[in-house]
Formats: structure tokens, sequence, C-alpha cells
């Protein structure tokens, strides 16, 4: 199924293009009864209405495929055949005039649509008749063949939220009437499929608004297909499959997670760059690709067989695309960690570097100082006055200075007055001592 099918059908639900012949439909209160049968010839609904039904339908053909839209095929019996299909071919045949054929189909959907609360089935008849296009897209004003379908749409139907309103004829601002009103469809379907500008009896265009609830139920049961997964919940399984297995350490699990999620967009980019210019169909994540991946985002071994096994647990033999399991906030949030990991690696190269650079700053002033002083028998020492061969050593100077370390490179030999000096900045409030006498400066 492609999008470029999917939009052909959506195109055609306007005003001057829209072929539907009727509109059949029931309304099911919170108990599950049948309150309300109704038929209408489609051309002939008021104005208002024809495009409130419109937009319905319009829903049932919207979203992303492999997430909101799904393609679901017959799983067919030992005789080839699939009691589901062959009533639902009868419907379509029946163009809705067969009363007793809706009512079998309104009650299936009535028995096994798990949901609570009131609720509207609308079913839409079309005869599509498709026009020959050429390779260059350009259309030829022949038909292809006649493409006949059902729509079918499950609405919610809720009350209008409380409030106020303004009465004219009273001239009074009172509570207004809450009106049971149709919402948007969450579930609904489109049969036969319509593949590559055909007809496909073997397959169902499902529809559903939450990806994450999509009623397997009415895939199996109602429709009689293989029920599928989401993307949304494909993506929820394999990242529920990665983190139980990896570490109960949260932090390393989602680091790892992070690890595999770009290697596997590199996996697919890899692809998608050497089948670039061809009709390949998008890459699938098989177990050896699943492995291959473990592997290389560093999870060990008997992890990975673990992981491997849960894997085709979880999806069988309908493997995942894996651009479905891509999370692209798991990737930002990964490429912002590791930016920041570079930029404190960067400054602890900076700081280390810095430190010393100070250091060999305070080697060559304290040299300098020696080399300037020295005739003048001075020795310079650090405070912390811990090393008695230093101590003896330095008993043979006329002048012993003894500073922190942090106060060495301040120091300077400067001449005043015709007379060489020390010169040691002092700060507010500083202490020195001279031959153990405190001086506050």
């Amino acid at each position: 199924m492609k999008r470029k099918d999917i939009l052909e059908l959506k195109k055609r639900l306007k005003k001057d293009h829209c072929t539907f012949t009727k509109l059949c439909g029931c309304y099911v209160n919170g108990e599950k009864n049948i309150v309300l049968n109704f038929r209408e010839n489609f051309l002939n609904l008021d104005e208002d209405e024809y495009f409130k039904y419109l937009e319905i339908a319009k829903k049932v053909l919207s979203g992303s495929i492999g997430n909101n839209i799904l393609e679901l095929n017959f799983p067919l019996n030992e005789n080839l055949e699939n009691e589901k299909q062959l009533s639902l071919i009868k419907l379509k045949k029946s163009q809705l005039k067969d009363d007793a054929l809706l009512q079998d189909f309104y009650k299936s959907i009535i028995d096994n649509y798990d949901y609570t609360g009131n609720f509207l089935i609308l079913v839409f008849h079309d005869a599509y008749d498709v026009i020959t296009k050429t390779n260059d897209n350009s259309k030829i004003d022949e038909s292809e063949e006649i493409y006949e379908y059902i729509l079918c749409a499950i609405c919610p139907v809720s009350l209008s939220d409380p409030g106020l309103r303004y009465f004219e004829e009273e001239k009074k601002i009172k509570a207004r009437i809450r009106d049971w009103v149709v919402n948007t469809p969450l579930l609904g379907f489109v049969f036969p499929a319509f593949i590559d500008r055909s007809s496909d009896v073997n397959s169902v265009i499902y529809y559903t608004k939450n990806a994450k609830d999509p009623h397997s139920e009415l895939m199996e049961n109602v429709l009689g297909c293989s029920s599928k997964q989401t993307s949304t919940i494909q993506k929820e399984t394999f990242q529920a499959i990665i983190k139980d297995h990896i570490s109960t350490d949260e932090k390393k699990a989602e680091k790892t997670f992070m690890e595999i999620q770009e290697n596997l967009n590199t996996m697919i980019d890899e692809y998608n760059e050497m089948y670039d210019d061809t009709d390949a169909e998008p890459i699938t994540l098989t177990q050896k690709d699943m492995q291959n991946l473990l592997i290389e985002s560093g999870v060990p071994e008997e992890v990975t067989t673990k992981i491997e096994k849960s894997y085709v647990e979880s999806f069988g033999d309908d493997l995942p695309l894996a651009d479905n399991l891509i999370d692209q906030k798991v990737l930002k949030a990964n490429a912002q960690r590791k930016k920041e990991e570079h930029l404190e690696k960067q400054v602890e190269i900076l700081q280390t570097r810095l430190k010393e650079v100070k250091q060999e700053a305070a080697v060559d002033n304290e040299a300098d100082l020696s080399t300037e002083i020295n005739d003048d028998n001075v020795v310079l020492e650090e405070a912390d006055d811990t090393n008695s061969e230093n101590n003896k050593a330095a008993s043979d100077y006329d002048v012993i200075l003894q500073v922190k370390p942090e106060k060495i490179p301040e120091i300077k030999s400067q001449i005043i007055n015709g007379q060489k000096c020390i010169v040691i900045p002092i700060n507010e409030n500083e202490q020195t001592t001279v031959n153990g006498l405190e001086h506050l400066i």
C-alpha cells in the first residue's frame, strides 16, 4: 500500500468529485442497543450534512501509513476461503441495499467493539472509474477499471459541553441545551483495498485514530483479518525488550538504548543510500540484523541472545520496518548527550593545560627572582616550611622570604631610588609578619 493510492481516493472526497451513491448507518447507545437505522441517497443530502459526512469519510483516509493506516490481509482456511471476506464482498455488491446484510454487519461490530458509550456506524458505497495514467503520470481519458468499494467509519457520540447561550426571543442568557454530537471517527476501514490503483479483495485499508489502541478485536472478529501492530506499538515494544534485558541501572540502560537507536539509524541511512535509485522496499529489521545491531552497540553476548529471543516472540513473522523503530526524540537526546560529553572533555583539557601554564609561570618567576636577588644574599621560600634541609641551606642568606605559593608569581625585583628592592603586592586586609612580628598593611 502506497501513500499515493490513499491520496488518490481522498482527493475525490470533494463536492465536484465525490461519487458516493449510498450512505447507511445505525446509532448505538451505551447499552449496545440500536436506536436508529437509516439509509440515504448521498447526492440528495442537504449541503451542510453532505460536507459533514464527507469530512468523516476523509478522516478514514488520514494519518501516516503503518501507524494510523494499516494494510490488513485475510488468512484463508483449507478451502482457500474466509467467511468474513465473503460477507464483505456480498455487502459491497449489494450496494448497501440489502437490509439483512447490513444488520448482520452492524451486529458484528456491536458485539465485538470494545467501547463504552454511544457510537455511530456509517457505511458509504462508491464506484470509482479509475482513469488510465501513463508513465509520466499524464491522464488518458479512458477507464482502466471500475473500483467499487465500501468505506466504514465508527464515530463516538457524546454530549456537548455544558455552557451558557443567548436566547434571542427571551433576550436572556441561560444554560444551553446539551446535544448528542457525532465526533470524528476513532476507527474505520475501506474494502477492498486500493493497491497500485487497483482493487485488492485480499486486503483491507484499516484506520485507527489512536495508534496506541487500534482495537485488534475489530481486525480479527469483524473483518476476519490477521491483526497488525501500529508503528507506535512496535516502537514501544522494541524499547521495552531492550531496556528490560540490558541493565537494572536505569541510566546505563538509557545510554545503551541511545547507542542502539543511533546505530539503527545509521543502518537505515546506509541502506537508503545503497538503494536510492531503485524501487526497493524499506528495510525490515530481521533477527540477524538485530543481532548485529546489538553487538555493534556493545551489548554482551548473553544479553544479546535473550533480546533476540524476546524480539522473535514479540513480532513473530510480522517483523517491523526499521524506520518504525526509530525514536527521533531519543536520537536528538543522544546527540545532545554526546555534545555535552565532548564539551566536558574539552573543559578538562583546558583546565589541565591552564594548571600546567600556571605552574610553569610560577617556576619561571621563582627562578627569575633567585637570579635577580641572589647577588644580594636573599632567598625566597614557600610559607609551608617543612623541609629541614632547605631551612638549613637558607640560613646562609641575609634575607629570607616565606610566602604562600599563590603569591610567588606576584613578587618582582625593582630599582627604587637607586636601590634594588623586592616588591611584594599586598591586598587589602592581607596580614604579614617580619621576623615573627605581625603587621597589618
